[in-house]
């Protein structure tokens, strides 16, 4: 029987973690405050998990460590390498020795702890076969093994058919050798391409195999606790019917690993899984990672009526088109008790969505749903990307106008981000517009600058944004919505405890329902923040932020 470890790194390096932003979510833990890595379940790792053990004999280990970061009481490392080695020795894994050793690398914020990982691994198990799969591994496999020499192959696009053959064959290195999809120094010494090696019928997939996860850990996913409509008891687990996404946004890179064409899972599977993890699993909310969930409007109707049957809430984090939203398509979504929906707006000048970002959609239509989204009771988060190559000030100041038009619940606007295989990165590199070499970046960090903007700029200007759109002009208390406007605001403060702009709305919330005494605890607490800090009274002064009462 092969053992089999895979392990997901953090997704942010170890300066963030002990370090955090300014515009950083943080967690506090004995030893101080640190960030908070996003804990989504590994859909990626427990379909591969679900297709070996299907298929062969295989005892399965998974180590993710962004569950192990948010976990800890205490940090007490100088280091993730001190981390990964010391959750890595044989002592720690109940002296579980590997066969092979899988590394999950989705995004590029990940990508040095992927190779710091196999290099701990390498040290520890020297005979282990140690590979690595995912949007990184995909797109950046010459720079990898230019880096990193620990590694036997890495997997290009998907995985399952893969890392099965591999499994079960009796000569590995000659499978690594001979196989499309496995990629290794030899083969890009020689430039023989890679090829992608897919499943075509998803339900040859078995159900998740979600036995492998530490469950109750991730109900620590951010995805749950940023959102104030969630209740604290919610039981949610992360599924997709589908993958592929035949659009070309230029910010977006899904396409490299589960290419364009659609692929789907069958009706009937989908009620199949609901009901098992209704029944098995307990889940109460089933949370979509779809690239394209709206492809095909009728069959998103049959899975909101399954959900209906089978007593499911569902919660569309990925996967929404704007122009599926009509009017039938919100009120099926009301109907099945979705209370939330995130809106891939990603700008607010038709010129950046149209010529930029090249998305099929109109801010005609954006205002359409959003309207219809409030008189059905359903609550909207926005997304807005700014800092595209291409986009100007002047597109951002006509973004920021149309924000403050629009009555979504909330607003995320974050910096883009060049992730590696889309378009966007492409145009950076040929035109040399990223601040250095690295690779590495998330939606908080701004690494692009550009004939029309600065890296600089575009960070401070993003935040700057969230302040006046969420806080200044929330459409919520604008409208007289006060409490709704008060969930955010103490939702804010769960996320980020010294957010003096939190304290300040939340106070001016209580007063108008009326809580004196909650008014008076929120007044003193923003006081207390807003003397001691000058990040603070800086944003006072900038949006003539009068002291209260």
């Amino acid at each position: 029987m092969e053992k089999i470890l895979f392990v997901i790194p953090p997704n942010m390096d170890y300066n963030r973690f002990v370090n955090p932003g300014f515009n950083e979510r943080v967690t506090v833990k004995k030893s101080g405050r640190y960030g908070s890595p996003i804990t989504d379940m590994p859909l990626g790792i427990i379909s591969l998990s679900a297709y070996l053990k299907k298929h062969a004999e295989a005892e399965i280990k998974l180590i993710d460590f962004n569950i192990l970061l948010n976990k800890l009481e205490s940090f007490n490392y100088n280091s993730f390498v001190s981390l990964y080695r010391d959750f890595l020795t044989a002592n720690n894994l109940h002296g579980y020795a590997p066969d092979i050793i899988g590394i999950s690398a989705l995004f590029t914020t990940g990508y040095y702890n992927m190779i710091d990982i196999a290099n701990v691994a390498r040290d520890l198990f020297p005979k282990s076969l140690i590979i690595a799969g995912g949007g990184v591994p995909t797109n950046l496999f010459k720079r990898i093994f230019t880096e990193c020499k620990s590694f036997d192959a890495l997997c290009f696009g998907e995985g399952e058919k893969p890392l099965l053959e591999l499994v079960k064959a009796d000569d590995k290195m000659e499978l690594l050798k001979n196989h499309k999809a496995w990629i290794t120094k030899e083969k890009i010494e020689s430039q023989d391409s890679p090829k992608y090696d897919f499943i075509h019928d998803l339900d040859e997939i078995p159900f998740y195999d979600y036995s492998i996860l530490d469950l109750e850990a991730y109900r620590l996913s951010p995805t749950v606790t940023n959102y104030a409509t969630f209740k604290s008891n919610s039981s949610l687990f992360h599924y997709m019917t589908s993958r592929g996404c035949p659009y070309c946004c230029c910010f977006c890179a899904s396409h490299t690993v589960h290419g364009r064409k659609m692929r789907y899972h069958g009706i009937n599977r989908v009620k199949e899984d609901f009901i098992r993890l209704k029944d098995e699993f307990k889940a109460t909310i089933i949370n979509f990672q779809d690239d394209h969930l709206m492809a095909d409007k009728k069959r998103v109707h049959e899975i909101i009526n399954i959900a209906k049957e089978v007593g499911l809430q569902l919660y569309f984090q990925n996967g929404i088109t704007m122009r599926s939203l009509d009017r039938k398509m919100l009120e099926s979504m009301k109907s099945a008790g979705v209370t939330d929906l995130v809106l891939p707006i990603e700008s607010g000048s038709n010129r950046v969505l149209r010529d930029i970002m090249h998305k099929p959609i109109d801010l005609s239509i954006v205002k359409q749903v959003v309207n219809d989204c409030r008189q059905l009771g359903i609550d909207t988060d926005a997304n807005i990307l700014i800092g595209l190559p291409g986009e100007t000030k002047q597109d951002i100041e006509d973004t920021r106008v149309f924000l403050k038009s629009l009555d979504a619940n909330w607003f995320r606007i974050v910096v883009a981000t060049p992730l590696v295989g889309s378009e966007m990165f492409k145009i950076c590199i040929e035109k040399n517009y990223l601040s250095s070499d690295d690779v590495v970046c998330d939606f908080k960090k701004a690494i692009v600058s550009t004939e029309d903007f600065t890296a600089e700029y575009i960070e401070q200007t993003a935040y700057s944004l969230n302040i006046e759109i969420n806080f200044v002009e929330n459409s919520d208390f604008r409208l007289g919505n006060y409490k709704k406007a008060l969930e955010r605001f103490k939702n804010t403060i769960k996320v980020k405890n010294d957010h003096a702009f939190a304290y300040y709305f939340a106070a001016k919330c209580y007063k108008k329902i009326g809580l004196d005494s909650e008014y008076q605890v929120y007044k003193q607490k923003y006081q207390e923040l807003i003397e001691k800090s000058v990040f603070w009274q800086n944003y006072a002064t900038q949006f003539n932020i009068f002291p209260l009462s």
